[in-house]
């Protein structure tokens, strides 16, 4: 995701709206998408504002858009230019902008997800610790010691990009991504955590593997997380992560 200063904004971005409580940046991302920014980096405003956004558009949808795709301090709209031009687009959503201190969305969700941490499961636990200056033990007691926040969900079906870390376990993502990360493998890279869902090419660095699957298509609900879950991850051992995965 882009960075950008805050006194660029009108020179990258397009239009600001701003009201009492809530600041706004409209950029155009391509001739049939626009992007809504709150801020220009993770904060727990920013995704609030995200959620509350995304949930008056679920509740009121606009005709002519098509999709929406959440992200950390951003949401991507996705239009039908036969329907509506992106100057409509951005002028209703300016009306919405200014109604989402009145917007409720759902109570987040308490999951729980267990891990077996390093070993075969997490090749990249060791030198995390030797990174961070830590032993693999501290890695382990603080990765599972937060309660992480579902910013949203993407890169492959029911990947959860879950932040914050703890400050202490910050950490570069590989210089040279893998090929092929396991299903199921749970990796960190800078301030984030996350689990494959499939086995995919990535960069993340991998401390354990989740005994529970984080998307099946025969699921009512196929990704296991949503956006704005609380996700704790609980250590297991080997044999107890065996038992879990047996169907």
């Amino acid at each position: 995701m882009p960075k950008v200063h805050i006194n660029e904004a009108k020179a990258f971005g397009r239009v600001l709206h701003s009201n009492q409580k809530v600041t706004a940046r409209f950029q155009p991302a391509s001739d049939r998408s626009l992007l809504v920014y709150f801020g220009e980096k993770i904060s727990l405003d920013s995704h609030r504002f995200v959620r509350r956004l995304l949930r008056l558009l679920e509740l009121e949808p606009i005709n002519g858009v098509r999709d929406l795709h959440p992200a950390y301090c951003s949401l991507l709209v996705n239009f039908d230019v036969l329907k509506l031009s992106r100057d409509e687009l951005e002028k209703i959503l300016r009306g919405y902008l200014g109604r989402l201190e009145d917007v409720s969305v759902p109570e987040p969700r308490h999951m729980e997800i267990p891990v077996s941490y390093g070993g075969e499961f997490g090749p990249d636990l060791d030198e995390v610790a030797s990174i961070c200056g830590l032993t693999p033990s501290r890695v382990i007691e603080l990765h599972s010691s937060v309660s992480y926040i579902v910013y949203f969900l993407g890169f492959v079906p029911g990947f959860a990009y879950l932040g914050e870390l703890p400050e202490a376990l910050a950490t570069p993502r590989l210089s040279t991504p893998r090929r092929t990360v396991p299903a199921g493998s749970l990796g960190i890279a800078g301030n984030q955590t996350g689990v494959y869902p499939f086995a995919t090419p990535g960069g993340w660095r991998l401390i354990g593997r989740a005994a529970i699957a984080m998307f099946r298509p025969d699921r009512n609900d196929m990704s296991y997380l949503s956006i704005g879950d609380r996700v704790r991850f609980a250590p297991v051992s080997n044999l107890e992560f065996a038992a879990l995965k047996k169907p």
